[in-house]
Formats: C-alpha cells, structure tokens, sequence
C-alpha cells in the first residue's frame, strides 16, 4: 500500500466517517504499510469526551485533546514529540470532525501544521482515503487508497490540501458506477 521512508516517523491522515476509523487505520498499520521498516509505536489523538466514553481507546495508545482549550496546546505538542522518534506512526484526523465519507472536498483544519513545525526528525506524510460500498453484497468492502505526501522538511500547507482533495475525489470516482440508459 504504502513505501514507508526509512529513518522517518509517520503522520498517518485519513478521512474520518466513522467510530471505526481507528479500526481501519490499524489494519493499514498492520497489513498494508512497508515491513521492511518497522514501526516503533502506534498513536492516535481522540476528542476528550470520546475518550472519556471509550477508555479501552487509551489502551491502543490513544490520547486526548480538547479543541479550544488551554490543554490543546499541550497534545499538539505531545504529538509533535512522539513524532520525534523515528519509526513511531501517529494518526490523525485533520478533518476535525465526523463527515460523509462522500463528501467531494476534503478541508483540512491547520492543527497539524502546528505539529509538522516541531517535530525534530523527518517524518512522512501519509493520507489514505476510505471509501466503503456494499454494491451486490450483503457485506460491506472498505476500499483504502493510499497517497504520500511528501514529508514535513517540504510541507506546504495548500499543496497537501490540492494533493488530498484530488486524491480523495479521484478515489470516490473509483468507485461509482455507471449504468447504460436506455
């Protein structure tokens, strides 16, 4: 799925439709990034009142944040210092907020510039979008679409924003079907 840069960190992004996001992300984690680099630690950051309801979240190296507060400041940092070990993989979702797995334009909130800007070693950006559908079956299939970013020493801000907004709706395209009219 993904060429995983050695001797980096890992800011894995990826929409976010879903309470089983998590989920996903760690069977990227475990079954579709590079083996030939390994991966130290697995980390994610969950709205307070999120982890406050699912503390088992912690136990899978979770931790909080609390968005206009004085502690958000505090996580973004913790982020930025775990990202600061190379091999150790962070997931985050920079939408902010729940949103259709549909939705055409993805924006991104500029938490993670914030982030990016301390982290003291390279890391890799990775974005996959998720796109579920059922079509025949009764079972849904999660279609994950992987894209590198780049890494943070050549970060741009409204680059990655073009690069995952087109990537995103190049994989919803992937995924549509068209049937002849009559």
């Amino acid at each position: 799925m993904a060429d995983l840069k050695p001797n980096h960190s890992y800011l894995l992004m990826s929409n976010h439709f879903s309470f089983l996001d998590g989920v996903f992300a760690t069977y990227i984690w475990i079954y579709g990034l590079d083996k030939a680099t390994p991966i130290k630690g697995f980390y994610a950051m969950s709205l307070k009142q999120q982890l406050l309801k699912n503390k088992w979240l912690m136990w899978l190296g979770s931790f909080s944040i609390e968005p206009d507060s004085r502690s958000m400041v505090e996580s973004l940092n913790y982020a930025a210092e775990l990202l600061s070990t190379p091999g150790n993989a962070f997931l985050f979702y920079p939408q902010g907020e729940l949103e259709s797995q549909h939705v055409r334009n993805i924006l991104l909130k500029k938490g993670f510039t914030k982030i990016l800007s301390k982290v003291a070693c390279d890391c890799q950006l990775l974005w996959t979008s998720n796109i579920i559908e059922y079509f025949e079956s009764t079972k849904p299939t999660i279609n994950m679409h992987m894209l590198d970013c780049g890494t943070n020493k050549d970060f741009n801000f409204e680059d990655v924003q073009q690069k995952i907004d087109k990537h995103h709706q190049e994989s919803i395209q992937k995924h549509i079907r068209f049937t002849k009219e009559a």
